[in-house]
């Protein structure tokens, strides 16, 4: 019963001046309002990144050539051609943590179909490079292994071909021309959308790597290979194994560098998800500013209150209200007008993160916890700049306070 008279004293206290108070709270409503926007946004990026990440496959791991070193200068990643077909094999048998390897051979090449071009992107690789990208097919079929011995002019397309393309017609059985020569469509992708690097992964077409290499871009070595290990715990062993093997086939003595570089699909989510972090953080610090200039705009307000109703306190204490009732009195005062800005930050920052997904195209991802956490920082900063303010309105002297004007 205390309490709610407490609070009632409190709503009629901040009542007195309600344009003074609501500009008061208006601090704290921006900065909740903020901290949740922005971590909502943060959330979203993050949990679109960690679908992009996942779109590129399930427990890929990626072998590279290295980089070359002649005559003192060193050439970037990939300068080097050090990967074979027979090393993709080798791993294929040799390493046991891998449940699928693909070799991949990458150009770049000019479609045709009817009167309509286009400039794609074409990577070979095995039957299980849809395997390992987690690729699905929609329509028709991946090639086989036949295929890939013989170097067969077949191929799968992503639906940015399609869409330029074919415009409403069935791409498979379909015949286009790359480079001048013909390929059989034999199956479409389905959609995978950008990767982490905005490039188009959709932009695609998919051959046997035998027939990139022979009939496409003319390489006798590999661009890259590409494994999926079994689980995700067997990711760092698989890469150890790999490189092991791939140190001994390249007969890289003790001390010398590798001439590969091996990235896992947890390396690149790890890099992501730190620069991720960071970003949310500097997000929520700055969100975080607002809510502390709000918590000195109270203490302000609550300082002039005390000045204002000094001789009001002098007769409550002259009736036998005690120092920690009037403490309790203001600082409660304190905490509704913070805790009421907190309720209104809620609601402005889950506007605000709805209005920049709608017309941003920015993905959201607003979390109990972040409304929690802004809504319990929102009341602490009533406690903790109100209790200053309070505690100067409990150790007034009664007499002088009532001499007052």
């Amino acid at each position: 019963m205390r309490f709610l008279l407490l609070l009632k004293v409190a709503f009629r206290a901040i009542a007195r001046n309600k344009l003074r108070s609501a500009l008061t709270t208006l601090g704290i409503v921006i900065g909740v309002g903020a901290v949740i926007a922005m971590v909502a946004i943060g959330e979203g990026a993050s949990q679109m990144v960690r679908q992009q990440i996942a779109g590129l496959g399930e427990n890929v791991i990626n072998v590279f050539p290295g980089s070359s070193y002649s005559g003192g200068v060193r050439g970037g990643g990939g300068s080097s051609s050090t990967l074979t077909e027979e090393d993709v094999e080798a791993m294929s048998k040799q390493v046991p943590y891998l449940s699928a390897v693909t070799p991949v051979v990458q150009t770049n090449a000019q479609i045709i179909f009817a009167n309509q071009n286009w400039q794609t992107q074409v990577i070979g690789g095995s039957v299980d490079y849809t395997k390992i990208r987690n690729w699905s097919i929609v329509s028709g079929s991946n090639f086989n292994d036949s295929a890939v011995r013989s170097a067969a002019k077949v191929a799968m397309v992503g639906q940015t071909i399609v869409d330029n393309l074919f415009q409403g017609e069935d791409p498979v059985g379909q015949v286009i021309r790359v480079k001048n020569m013909p390929f059989t469509i034999i199956g479409v992708l389905s959609k995978k959308g950008m990767n982490t690097w905005g490039r188009d992964q959709d932009d695609v077409l998919i051959v046997p790597y035998t027939t990139a290499m022979k009939k496409l871009s003319g390489q006798t070595r590999l661009n890259m290979a590409m494994a999926s290990a079994a689980s995700a715990e067997l990711m760092a062993p698989a890469s150890t194994a790999i490189t092991e093997l791939l140190r001994q086939r390249h007969r890289i003595g003790p001390g010398q560098e590798d001439d590969f570089t091996i990235r896992t699909q947890q390396d690149v989510q790890n890099v992501m998800g730190s620069t991720s972090s960071i970003m949310r953080v500097l997000l929520a610090i700055i969100a975080s500013v607002s809510l502390l200039v709000g918590g000195i705009g109270i203490m302000n307000i609550m300082l002039v209150s005390v000045t204002e109703r000094t001789r009001e306190i002098g007769i409550r204490m002259a009736v036998g209200a005690k120092g920690w009732h009037v403490l309790v009195q203001f600082l409660s005062e304190s905490v509704v007008l913070s805790c009421f800005g907190g309720l209104l930050g809620i609601g402005l920052g889950m506007l605000t993160a709805e209005l920049v997904s709608r017309f941003a195209r920015w993905p959201i991802l607003i979390s109990a916890e972040s409304i929690f956490v802004a809504f319990g920082f929102a009341a602490a900063i009533g406690v903790f700049f109100g209790y200053w303010p309070a505690r100067k309105a409990s150790l007034l002297d009664p007499i002088e306070a009532l001499r007052y004007e």
